[in-house]
């Protein structure tokens, strides 16, 4: 699925995202959607979301799109 479209994120859905200091390693960070922070319907470099840890950053893969169930 298409991580670069807000559309496709949603509060719950299981996702990897990067944060701002692991750009260059790239280092990918599991969890849960809490709020989607990215406010226009696409971006390049993926959707910013609050993960439920509180962790910030951009959506890079989408693990399990039946979460929201």
């Amino acid at each position: 699925m298409n991580t670069t479209k807000r559309t496709n994120i949603h509060p719950g859905l299981r996702v990897k995202i990067i944060q701002k200091q692991d750009q260059l390693t790239g280092t990918l960070t599991e969890g849960v959607v809490k709020d989607i922070l990215t406010n226009s319907p696409t971006h390049p470099h993926g959707i910013k979301v609050r993960l439920t840890s509180g962790l910030v950053g951009r959506v890079k893969q989408i693990l399990d799109e039946s979460s929201s169930a």
